[in-house]
């Protein structure tokens, strides 16, 4: 019998956040020392407004949170990426979980699995999220493989079992005809097979809705619990919940809904009246 959203075990979900759905909210860092954007701020400039995002967040009613190196555009290619983005993610990583105690997740763009396990190891977060997890697509940042081989194998070598996978199935930013001649779910399918943890459908671009059409293919398509990661909003996010087992949500709640501006916590506040009720449902 075809698997559907509405019962999928939600055990990556349930053993992170002790709940069925969550509100996870993001933290765009700053750009970051060895990025070309970062022109010479005061590290404590840059820990300062990842804290007051986090804070914001967690104060209006999320569950947890994502940190991102968001700031460092243009990305690099994991292979190209210096260990500097890491090593100050860690940093950002651990005074936020000491000093708000949540689960918190790491995705290091573009697409690198292996900093982004370093640092969920050195901070004490409890996941990654990874754009490109199995097969391959063209990215603004050119060719982009699935690395969840390597992936896997370095979160062995580090005794990390407990660091959960968050993968993207149809991932925005990109364009898939390299493997234009499978499904969506066939790609969904993928992504459990070579272990992932949970799944991610987004829209074409940061700030964009997933369609409800293709939520609900990834659902059908896996076992897995589904998340939605790309444009979330007031609007829309009692219809996305009563499908899925949580939202990750960025822009809708920053000033102007534009996702390198601060945090708004009246935006944050009004999101979460609103999505309370779907969330007890």
């Amino acid at each position: 019998m075809t698997q559907t959203i509405s019962n999928i075990a939600s055990d990556a979900i349930r053993d992170i956040f002790g709940r069925p759905k969550a509100l996870i909210g993001m933290v765009h860092c700053p750009a970051l020392p060895g990025a070309p954007r970062y022109k010479g701020a005061a590290l404590d400039t840059i820990y300062d407004a990842c804290m007051r995002d986090a804070e914001a967040l967690i104060a209006g009613g999320f569950h947890g949170l994502i940190i991102e190196n968001h700031g460092d555009i243009p990305f690099s290619k994991p292979e190209d990426m210096g260990h500097e983005t890491a090593a100050f993610l860690s940093v950002i990583t651990d005074r936020i979980r000491r000093a708000l105690g949540v689960p918190l997740g790491i995705n290091v763009l573009a697409n690198a699995p292996i900093p982004a396990i370093a640092t969920a190891v050195a901070g004490g977060a409890a996941f990654i999220r990874v754009n490109q997890w199995a097969n391959a697509y063209v990215a603004n940042e050119g060719f982009m493989e699935g690395r969840a081989a390597e992936a896997m194998r370095y979160r062995a070598a580090l005794r990390a079992d407990n660091v959960k996978i968050f993968a993207d199935s149809h991932v925005k930013h990109g364009a898939h005809a390299i493997t234009g001649d499978r499904t969506i779910e066939e790609l969904t399918r993928d992504l459990a097979f070579f272990d992932a943890d949970c799944v991610i459908a987004t829209g074409n671009r940061t700030g964009d809705s997933a369609a409800t059409d293709e939520i609900r293919t990834i659902g059908d398509a896996t076992h897995l619990p589904v998340l939605v990661g790309s444009g979330v909003t007031e609007g829309n996010v009692r219809e996305i919940l009563g499908l899925t087992n949580g939202v990750i949500v960025a822009s809708s709640l920053k000033e102007g809904g534009v996702w390198w501006n601060p945090v708004e916590p009246a935006r944050v506040a009004s999101f979460v009246s609103v999505a309370q009720e779907a969330l007890e449902a």
